[in-house]
């Protein structure tokens, strides 16, 4: 690949040219030449785009595609596609398939339909056979086989004995144990936050209690094994600062949060929309608040779009029984810089790379290139059109946000609107 990109803000703390203006050469896939008014005698093709900013290649800890099984939903080739138009060069993917990614064969199935694309798709493995809880899947293997993680999407660990097994095992070979913080019998069927709200709508409710009863047990556990574990998508004040003292305590401990609990109130409800229902819940203001403060202090190590596509059967039908889940890598930039500064965005989209074991990149001479290209300034209403995934429920439809992205520059592929 030979490019020459033209007049780029770079936005890379790690590079030596972080804040400036500045052409980028690229050759053969690497960064040749970084400079103002480089010269381009050999015609390589010229990016260039208004406002044009660039910052390392963009990461997302929980995304979902369907395929296998549920390519209705969405397919591994224009979920890639998504990704990319999106920001994103990298993104987990859970294991929340038809079969369930929980062998090695699996993993290298999913890995092997997105050779040589723009985008990393990482695979997920499933944390118990079938994701059904019993018996521990083939961590070591899948492992071997590429998997990042080990993860029964949604699925909390209702068994603590099984948690602890696993962190265990999991702790000879380095291996990240992700645990959904959900105690089941608490939440029982709770459809949205336990509160006010749900009594005036008749909906039965979610309470925090639910996620931070897990979230304490699961420290315990921890604690206990001296593992290594990650704690996806917190919704709560309570489970921040059980976080926060978790990792005052030198825990080996992560969490994430997803955009939209930082985004939407459980008072979004109000029109039983279902493209609202999520899991976790949207909760209050306050737990948005201690959230945000989570992310500026470092508790909360990651954002994630949760990016969930289910087709319109799953979602065009009565709260109660509609599915949980939201497209979101479509939206994540521009509802993220509605909340942060560009800085922050930037780190926060960057920033659970290492966690999950990705090498940084930074856009330094000599590096190979693995970019994201975006304009920070656009205003834009969300709307369809926006919509690269084949299903259309999309939790941020009709939001103002700000920000927009041009695509991706990686592995030596070009994917660009």
């Amino acid at each position: 690949m030979n490019i020459l990109i033209k007049s780029a803000t770079i936005l890379d703390s790690k590079s030596d040219f972080h804040n400036t203006t500045q052409d980028i050469l690229v050759e053969n896939g690497l960064i040749s030449k970084i400079g103002s008014h480089l010269k381009n005698p050999k015609k390589y093709r010229e990016i260039a785009f208004e406002n044009l900013h660039v910052s390392q290649g963009w990461f997302d800890s929980s995304v979902s595609f369907g395929e296998p099984g549920f390519e209705e939903r969405e397919t591994i080739e224009n979920g890639i596609k998504t990704a990319a138009l999106s920001g994103f060069t990298s993104v987990a993917l859970n294991p929340n398939t038809n079969p369930v990614i929980d062998t090695s064969s699996d993993v290298a199935f999913v890995k092997s339909k997105a050779l040589n694309k723009a985008v990393d798709a990482l695979p997920i493995g499933a944390l118990t056979q079938g994701s059904k809880g019993e018996d521990l899947a083939e961590l070591f293997d899948m492992k071997n086989a590429g998997a990042i993680a080990f993860y029964d999407y949604k699925k909390p660990i209702s068994n603590p004995n099984m948690l602890k097994i696993a962190l265990q095992y999991a702790s000879n070979f380095g291996g990240l144990v992700c645990s959904f913080p959900q105690e089941n019998r608490i939440s029982g069927s709770g459809v949205m936050n336990e509160n006010i709200t749900s009594t005036s709508l008749g909906l039965k409710g979610n309470p925090a209690l639910a996620e931070e009863l897990q979230i304490a047990r699961d420290l315990f556990l921890l604690e206990y094994t001296e593992g290594k574990l990650h704690i996806p998508t917190i919704s709560t004040a309570k489970g921040v600062q059980l976080i926060r003292e978790a990792k005052q305590k030198k825990l080996d401990v992560s969490c994430s949060v997803a955009i939209h609990n930082l985004y939407f109130t459980d008072e979004n409800l109000t029109d039983f929309e279902t493209n609202f229902k999520v899991k976790p819940p949207l909760r209050t203001q306050n737990d948005i608040d201690a959230l945000i403060e989570g992310l500026k202090d470092g508790t909360i190590d990651m954002v994630t779009s949760d990016h969930n596509p289910l087709d319109i059967e799953l979602k065009k039908i009565e709260f109660d029984h509609a599915d949980y889940g939201t497209i979101g890598l479509e939206s994540a930039f521009g509802a993220l810089q509605s909340r942060f500064t560009l800085k922050k965005t930037i780190e926060i989209l960057t920033n659970g790379k290492t966690r999950f074991g990705l090498e940084q990149t930074p856009i330094n001479i000599g590096n190979k290139l693995n970019i994201t290209l975006f304009n920070p300034n656009s205003k834009y209403t969300f709307s369809k059109e926006h919509i690269v995934s084949k299903s259309q429920n999309a939790i941020f439809n009709g939001e103002t946000l700000k920000g927009t992205t041009y695509g991706v520059i990686a592995n030596n592929t070009i994917t660009l609107k």
